[in-house]
């Protein structure tokens, strides 16, 4: 047998050296943990095709953020499930709301956790679409003014974080000079700059009452197949004031989080979305994949594609895992 000089697999041979000379790992602090707050009290309302995943009234809010910050878990992301609707989504910006009163809640009682807030209008729009509807068209411009009002009631609530997921045109732009002519220039501003209209999205819409009642999001969501147009997106965000930008879905689009990664210099977050969570819990219930293997594999590719940061609902399972190890 010929002499190797080269022998790959010592560095192999046991769990210590494979640990030490690891070229990418996960942080519980790399996760951002999404939540959905809805109105009443004591509400904790599984979500059929989110095994594990609840709306929560905001008094059941602060066991399950409780239980993230001591995962390791510094950051959430907040999705509301209103009171009402109409054809304008008023009630996304309304104080009452369950968004506005959770963020004023979180941030007086856990000072440390970076409060995120999803600003769009799907959730709250009495026909499900991202903006104002005309026609059975979806608006851009008249949006803007919508959107930024969004972004201010939650910056009024005390968010650090606020998160155009809306894909109008000009909404960076809009909502950072409606945050600073208001005396909000502390509040960031992490855009969904490249949301693709992907299939991966089912289990959310349910979670979030925010499936359209007509159409579907094409002409403002990107088309699947396309890259060179999330860097163009990405571009956009960053020269209107963007302090984050978001590849969406994560698992789907790991190349185009490699491209983002490699052509920007600002922190890239990667939402690990319901429909990826989704099958990977359905196929172990079947007994088909052993989850937290499966789980700590899928994230481990996202961050290795180059996200900073990893939005998920596995966040905290996650995590925990990690801890134990």
């Amino acid at each position: 047998m010929p002499y190797l000089l080269n022998r790959h697999r010592r560095l192999r041979m046991n769990s210590s050296m494979r640990k030490m000379v690891r070229e990418t790992s996960l942080k519980p602090q790399d996760f951002i943990y999404p939540l959905f707050v809805t109105a009443g009290e004591q509400v904790k309302q599984p979500i059929e095709s989110m095994s594990g995943v609840y709306q929560l009234s905001v008094d059941n809010l602060k066991g399950e953020v409780e239980t993230a910050l001591s995962a390791g878990i510094r950051a959430v992301l907040l999705f509301g499930i209103p009171s009402y609707k109409d054809e304008i989504g008023s009630s996304a910006y309304h104080s009452g709301e369950p968004v506005q009163q959770a963020v004023t809640l979180l941030k007086e009682k856990y000072p440390e956790l970076l409060v995120i807030t999803d600003v769009c209008l799907c959730e709250y729009t009495s026909h499900g679409h991202c903006g104002v509807v005309e026609d059975g068209t979806v608006l851009n411009d008249p949006t803007l003014e919508l959107l930024s009002r969004v972004a201010l009631s939650h910056a009024e609530a005390g968010a650090d974080v606020v998160a155009p997921s809306d894909m109008m045109d000009g909404r960076v732009k809009a909502i950072r000079e409606a945050l600073d002519r208001e005396g909000f220039s502390r509040v960031a501003i992490l855009s969904y700059s490249a949301k693709y209209a992907s299939a991966f999205y089912g289990p959310f819409r349910e979670a979030a009452g925010s499936a359209p009642e007509f159409g579907d999001r094409r002409s403002y969501q990107m088309d699947p197949p396309n890259v060179r147009e999330a860097l163009k997106e990405v571009s956009a965000d960053l020269d209107e004031g963007a302090d984050m930008i978001m590849v969406k879905p994560a698992l789907s689009y790991l190349d185009v989080i490699s491209r983002v990664k490699a052509e920007t210099r600002v922190p890239l977050v990667a939402y690990h979305v319901s429909g990826e969570y989704s099958m990977i819990k359905a196929a172990a219930k079947m007994g088909w994949l052993e989850e937290k293997a499966a789980v700590l594999e899928v994230l481990t590719s996202i961050k290795r594609a180059g996200a900073d940061c990893i939005i998920t609902y596995n966040a905290v399972q996650a995590a925990q895992w990690m801890q134990a190890e």
